[in-house]
């Protein structure tokens, strides 16, 4: 019994989904969106050993009977619409997340990429860059800072040479009726000339980094999988390839040298995960440098571009099986020596 838990709409996970069921699991798609308006889930501390339910769907799944479970993109807890006063509805919907959040790190299952407490972590970028480092990374000169002084201090060092971006994910959804994305952007003059700025939030300032090439590495497990993304290609993408030009941006399946795989699949694991996605630069003079690991990183418009088979590690992960297409293409991927 495998737990997907995602909204219905998922693409990526769809197709996981049908490797499992062709492979013969029995696998349960789950929207956390539905609870608690419309799933029921329990945890009974009855006998010696804990029990845990989930009714939804017309289904009831014993949580004790999982083999795995994949957090793939859970959908924020939903009240009930009976309950219409809108601070009420933030109560209850912030004790189902903080519930919900409880019973999935105290389940002993296989989980991808890892337990959510583990996951939110992760993501914290100012502890990526300390794990990234001591493990050998090649890491640009950066600041998480709210101090002006410092901002200033390193346009001097880099000789003006610096992008800016934001600490954390920002959302301004409820004000705006649409997501609000804050994309990674050159420090102008401007910029420098209302440092003082800095000081209402922090952000993070890097020295920029010339790029040959982006990478998007997606580690599975043990498996490194390694697209080269070619963002210098279109002006719209230079600076941050999550600008999408998908048209004009030519992507590929990348060769990581040995060491470089070994210190990803490191990443991942010393942030207690089994699946991440790291970005990192191609410089002109073929350094690989870190810019960031994500816990729940996408990978389908990888997998679509490049045929990179991250859909059939991910189901054999959940297997608990080695023996997937993944491994039979050695030339699309390392399998790290030292995980």
């Amino acid at each position: 019994m495998i737990l997907i838990v995602t909204a219905a709409d998922d693409e990526p996970a769809g197709r996981v989904e049908s490797i499992l069921r062709r492979r013969g699991a029995d696998v349960l798609r789950f929207d956390a969106g539905d609870f608690p308006s419309k799933a029921r889930i329990s945890v009974s501390f009855r006998a010696s050993t804990p029990r845990y339910t989930l009714r939804t769907g017309g289904r009831t799944v014993r949580f004790d009977e999982l083999s795995a479970v994949w957090y793939r993109k859970p959908r924020p807890c939903v009240a009930a619409d009976a309950i219409v006063d809108p601070e009420v509805r933030g109560v209850v919907e912030q004790d189902a997340r903080e519930f919900i959040a409880s019973v999935w790190d105290s389940l002993a299952c296989r989980a991808l990429p890892g337990r959510p407490s583990a996951m939110a972590t992760a993501q914290r970028k100012a502890s990526q860059m300390c794990r990234a480092t001591a493990l050998g990374f090649d890491v640009a000169p950066t600041s998480f800072t709210n101090d002006p002084a410092e901002f200033l201090d390193l346009h001097r060092e880099c000789n003006g040479q610096l992008i800016s971006k934001i600490t954390s994910t920002l959302a301004l959804r409820p004000r705006f009726g649409s997501e609000f994305s804050r994309y990674t952007e050159r420090v102008s003059p401007r910029d420098v000339a209302h440092a003082q700025a800095v000081s209402l939030c922090p952000i993070v300032v890097q020295a920029y980094v010339p790029k040959r090439l982006e990478l998007r590495v997606t580690v599975v497990g043990r498996q490194v999988f390694a697209a080269e993304i070619d963002s210098q290609a279109t002006h719209r993408t230079r600076v941050d390839w999550r600008r999408y030009d998908l048209a004009a941006t030519p992507h590929r399946a990348h060769a990581l040298p040995r060491d470089i795989a070994d210190r990803c699949v490191a990443l991942v694991a010393d942030a207690g995960l089994a699946f991440g996605t790291i970005d990192l630069i191609l410089t002109p003079d073929d350094r690989y440098v870190f810019l960031e690991l994500n816990s729940a990183g996408e990978y389908g418009w990888i997998e679509e571009l490049t045929g990179l088979p991250i859909s059939d590690a991910i189901a054999g992960f959940l297997l608990g099986d080695a023996t997937t297409d993944a491994d039979r293409t050695p030339h699309l991927l390392h399998e790290a020596r030292h995980a």
